[in-house]
């Protein structure tokens, strides 16, 4: 009976050594690490979710920060800001994360025995360390998501053909995107188009200085299937968007009006009133170049443009000047040079 005792006694010790060693190497791991240790730690990329979608915000921002980890604010371009942005929402798993845009980048995350140095990753969208990836590459990340709508003729359109891409004119690490504010969309436009920036400021213009309207209100930069970007089929119906009291039809219609509003007008500025490409008379006189005279009883005018005679003569006589020339206004009397739907009013007078 004593030697039973003494063996229950001896696994007893036994177990309560295992015990107290167990507790021991719990509570060593439950100390915090090292400066040295987490200073080592916090380089290595944890690479927990790489190649994996998302299933909660704690797993996107997981996702974000094998990026994030070595590009933040310390960057010549801040890159936190994409959190403030459409872009940065991680609340919504529908939202890209850094590889969506920038790809997978394998090679740059875990090197490359062929690169000297640190690999690029697999789309570069600006100039820095590593040069910028081919535009339709970089367009072809942005339309991967955003498809469809005023999207649909991109390929071939005059902004794919000038080797432009999406963030030529986006910014997505950007609180506010210049390019959809409309107070600052002309800004990024004149960027490129500066003759059209210098029309702006001639004496006659749309309201694009004065806010009332942007760049996008006539043209779709993402294509179009009309002439110019614009947001309609021609230009007519671009105009007629905004200037519906022009688009008729009318009893007496005026074929250059008709036909295209820029054979008259210029869109962005001019030095003549109401946007004409040059002032009446001789912008009238390019089709209607006539002896405008020879269709009425004397044929010789005054400088006051009116038909005088003294006994049925003209007493200036072959001194007077052309209609054409004299008082230098055809709208004076064809005032309705869009259109008319007076039963009268086939010379636009009424």
């Amino acid at each position: 009976m004593k030697l039973f005792r003494n063996i229950m006694l001896l696994c007893a010790f036994v177990a309560g050594m295992g015990a107290a060693a167990s507790v021991l190497a719990a509570d060593q791991s439950a100390q915090p690490a090292t400066a040295a240790q987490s200073a080592e730690a916090s380089k290595r990329p944890d690479l927990s979710m790489e190649g994996q979608a998302p299933k909660s915000t704690a797993e996107s921002l997981k996702k974000d920060a094998i990026c994030t980890r070595c590009h933040d604010e310390s960057e010549s371009t801040p890159i936190l800001s994409l959190y403030q942005g459409k872009h940065g929402v991680r609340g919504d798993l529908r939202t890209p994360n850094c590889q969506t845009c920038h790809g997978e980048s394998q090679k740059h995350l875990h090197g490359d025995a062929n690169v000297k140095g640190r690999a690029a990753p697999d789309i570069i969208f600006k100039k820095g360390t590593f040069a910028v990836s081919d535009s339709n590459a970089r367009s072809d990340q942005c339309l991967a998501c955003h498809k469809g709508a005023n999207r649909t003729n991109w390929e071939g359109s005059q902004h794919q053909n000038g080797n432009l891409a999406c963030n030529d004119c986006h910014k997505v690490h950007a609180p506010v995107d210049k390019v959809r504010d409309k107070r600052t969309q002309t800004e990024v436009c004149f960027t490129c188009h500066k003759e059209q920036r210098a029309d702006t400021h001639k004496i006659s213009t749309h309201p694009l200085d004065a806010g009332k309207m942007v760049c996008s209100d006539c043209h779709n930069p993402h294509g179009s299937a009309g002439p110019k970007l614009l947001i309609k089929n021609s230009i007519n119906e671009t105009c007629y968007t905004c200037h519906a009291e022009k688009r008729g039809p009318f009893l007496w219609e005026h074929g250059p009006v008709t036909d295209d509003c820029a054979n008259c007008h210029t869109p962005h500025g001019s030095t003549n009133p109401t946007l004409l490409k040059a002032r009446v008379p001789f912008l009238c006189q390019e089709c209607h170049s006539g002896d405008h005279g020879s269709t009425l009883d004397s044929g010789n005018y005054l400088p006051t443009g009116n038909v005088v005679t003294v006994n049925g003569t003209n007493p200036l006589g072959a001194q007077a000047p052309r209609s054409q020339l004299n008082a230098r206004a055809c709208i004076n009397c064809h005032v309705l040079v869009h259109g008319s739907n007076h039963p009268a009013g086939a010379k636009f007078q009424r």
